[in-house]
């Protein structure tokens, strides 16, 4: 019964949006999103479930590894990823494209970058900035008890796999990595070496709201180029692969089940449409990580600010 009572709610709501009839066909299990450990994935989550609600479905919140989720996905555990940064995970969500148990739905309008990056008055510190050769040569300025006499870069979380302890190595770079806990570690360290006006070189991506609070700048290094990542002969060290910088202009993409098209068709449609900025990224990071809001209050926020957008997205997925 309560099947039936669905399907005429979705039907219904197809005559309203224009939606196929295929909607019909759509289960009624809930469709499995991921919650990952930095602010504007977890808003994000947020805003594309609520959609979903809107539109008639079913969402399940699931906490989970960002590198792990793409087998999850696989597995059918989880159905949708929606914020698939290439620096960090495309690899990871390539290879389970090629597999065929993931499929590429939509890439968003935002460009990303994800790389190592200072606060602007570190120039004074470090001459020859933003050069990776020149903070090489300062990397004492930026040792700590724990890495003298290298320089230390304070990476994200293990697990948003950033390779960067194999560009150190690649490079020859006197530094030694140390991971933060979280994205909330990274931008308290930030914060207290801005106070202190102490060196510091840490993980940061675009966008974020960090850009728009602390005057910085991203390290150069070698050009990103296709073969760096697995070919050993590419680059300048032919001994090593990631002995290059993570590519400037990354995609950010949505990725989905293998089986979410004929599971749920009329929620991929709508999944297909979802195009998120970099000014959409950005204010969802601030509102958690400057205003303090929660991540659904937040994603609240963003829903009705930005209502003629996203439901002109459910619109188009029955034309």
């Amino acid at each position: 019964m309560g099947e039936f009572k669905r399907a005429i709610g979705v039907a219904a709501l197809g005559a309203v949006l224009g939606l196929s009839s295929t909607a019909w066909a759509d289960s009624s299990d809930p469709i499995k999103i991921p919650i990952h450990n930095w602010s504007s994935q977890i808003v994000g989550a947020e805003i594309v479930g609520k959609i979903l609600n809107d539109a008639g479905y079913e969402v399940e919140y699931v906490p989970a590894d960002s590198q792990v989720v793409y087998t999850s996905m696989c597995e059918g555990d989880i159905d949708l990823v929606h914020e698939v940064w290439q620096g960090a995970f495309g690899v990871a969500f390539e290879a389970v494209v090629d597999e065929g148990c993931v499929v590429d739905a939509a890439t968003h309008d935002a460009k990303t970058r994800e790389e190592w990056w200072y606060p602007a008055y570190v120039e004074e510190i470090c001459p020859g900035l933003p050069d990776w050769e020149a903070l090489n040569a300062c990397a004492a300025q930026f040792a700590t008890p724990e890495t003298a006499p290298n320089g230390r870069f304070l990476g994200g979380p293990v697990d948003w796999l950033k390779h960067d302890q194999e560009r150190v190595d690649a490079l020859g770079m006197d530094f030694q990595v140390v991971n933060a806990g979280s994205a909330a570690a990274l931008w308290a360290e930030l914060d207290s070496a801005s106070a202190r006006g102490e060196p510091i070189v840490l993980f940061n991506w675009t966008p974020n709201f960090i850009e728009a609070v602390y005057d910085g700048k991203f390290v150069e290094f070698p050009e990103y180029g296709e073969g760096c990542l697995d070919d050993p002969s590419w680059g300048m060290n032919p001994d090593s692969t990631y002995d290059c910088g993570n590519p400037k202009g990354g995609y950010l993409k949505i990725g989905v089940w293998e089986g979410m098209q004929e599971k749920w068709p009329g929620a991929y449609a709508v999944i297909e449409q979802i195009n998120f900025s970099n000014l959409d990224i950005a204010v969802m990071s601030k509102l958690v990580d400057v205003d303090g809001m929660e991540p659904s209050e937040a994603a609240d926020k963003w829903l009705a600010d930005n209502e003629d957008k996203w439901k002109a997205w459910s619109a188009s997925a029955g034309s």
